[in-house]
């Protein structure tokens, strides 16, 4: 059997659970995910557990936050002047925005908190500082 190392593009069906049970991301219903091993497409602790592997194997993988969205860095979050965004963008918290850096880069950003001065934006991913749970089955490899 061919067994998976770093270079092979493989295909994996994973269900991405939290510590807690719940289901954050899944393939069920699409296509395999499909990624090159060892190139950074995807989170550092599931592309380590790739290599050995092989087709039909099924695993479950325990990633701590580090090496998965990396910790919550608390300067992704500022605060801005609520006079400086317009009126027809929505700033329920919770809300997903997207800002520009002043080289034209787009950066996701999640409204945390609201006040009648300011609006709280978080720039950190949805699921940093979270260890996540990955249980995955490989479904070809190349």
């Amino acid at each position: 059997m061919t067994e998976i190392k770093q270079g092979d593009t493989v295909r994996i069906h994973y269900t991405g659970t939290l510590l807690d049970g719940n289901v954050f991301d899944s393939s069920e219903g699409r296509d395999p995910l499909e990624f090159v091993v060892g190139t950074g497409q995807i989170i550092p602790g599931l592309d380590s557990a790739m290599p050995g592997l092989n087709i039909g194997d099924k695993k479950r993988v325990e990633i701590a936050c580090v090496d998965a969205y990396g910790p919550i860095n608390p300067a992704a979050r500022q605060q801005i002047p609520r006079e400086g965004i317009p009126d027809d963008i929505p700033l329920d918290p919770g809300t997903q925005l997207q800002m520009q850096t002043p080289d034209g880069q787009a950066v996701p950003v999640t409204v945390v908190e609201v006040d009648e001065a300011t609006v709280t934006l978080d720039a950190n991913h949805p699921l940093a500082g979270q260890d996540l749970i990955f249980d995955i089955e490989v479904v070809s490899i190349n």
